[in-house]
């Protein structure tokens, strides 16, 4: 004769199963606030000064290009112009250095996206070659979500102190001139509003790029630096990709001589054939 049910069994665990279904959210972990260190971000000056007295700046020491394509996007709030620097180097190393068309890296990130994504497969038609990514900071974001995107037109990125898994983990001051952008946007444009652009909940496509797994056939390669005053170093670390360290601000990324040389590295190794 089959045993009979257990009914304290029974009402356990129905209680289990239900008393919280689904069940509450966590408490949210307190946000963290840093505050960063824009007054050392002044360095950028000296930095750009001792790259132009630099060997490196000269060619001299690394490896030269085949005329590989490269595009470079920058940084939040920054230009085209703020790469013309490391855009005329990679020209005189042989490189077919292209700039990003923006004027300001301050759009929303999806449209930025698309406009980036039809210059890099211009850029793609034009040469027959994988275009290499080199993004500085924000750049770093678009660059990281167009190699999901295009991982058969993309030979290599190469992202300089961008958060690549937290876009968000900046300092105070930064996250406060983003907050003021998409306030402005809002009041232009309902999509922006609509689809939380410029926060962490955004639904466009260009977070399931971002986010998406990075593509195994790219490598991606992470310079930081532990003096970055805008963006926690911490999030440009990741397992997926060779991280570099080296010293420096986060603006001065762009005119770092030590950057200048890993990137030469970084190109002649993964752009040959591509």
């Amino acid at each position: 004769m089959a045993a009979l049910p257990d009914p304290v069994a029974q009402v356990e665990e129905a209680v289990d199963r239900t008393s919280f279904d689904p069940a509450p959210p966590p408490r949210p972990a307190a946000p963290r606030r840093w505050w960063g260190n824009h007054l050392a971000e002044l360095r950028w000056q000296a930095e750009l000064a001792r790259l132009l007295v630099d060997p490196v700046f000269r060619g001299a020491g690394v490896p030269r290009g085949d005329g590989a394509p490269v595009l470079l996007i920058p940084g939040f709030l920054a230009g085209e112009s703020s790469l013309s620097v490391m855009q005329g180097w990679l020209g005189r190393l042989g490189y077919d250095g292209a700039g990003s068309g923006m004027i300001a890296n301050v759009d929303c990130s999806d449209r930025a996206a698309d406009r980036l994504e039809r210059r890099l497969l211009a850029l793609h038609a034009r040469t027959g070659r994988r275009v290499a990514l080199v993004g500085h900071s924000r750049g770093g974001h678009f660059a990281k979500a167009l190699a999901h995107r295009h991982p058969d037109v993309v030979s290599s990125a190469v992202s300089l102190g961008a958060g690549l898994d937290e876009p968000f983990d900046i300092s105070v001051p930064t996250k406060a001139a983003v907050a003021a952008f998409r306030t402005l946007y809002a009041h232009t444009s309902d999509r922006i509003a609509a689809n939380g652009c410029f926060t962490d909940c955004c639904r466009c496509r260009f977070v399931g790029d971002f986010g998406g797994a990075f593509p195994a056939g790219v490598p991606l390669t992470s310079i930081y630096s532990r003096g970055d005053g805008v963006v926690r170093w911490q999030s440009c670390v990741v397992g997926y990709a060779r991280c570099v360290e080296v010293s420096g601000s986060h603006v001065g990324l762009a005119f770092n001589r030590l950057v200048y040389a890993e990137i030469a590295r970084t190109l002649a190794r993964e752009t040959r054939g591509r």
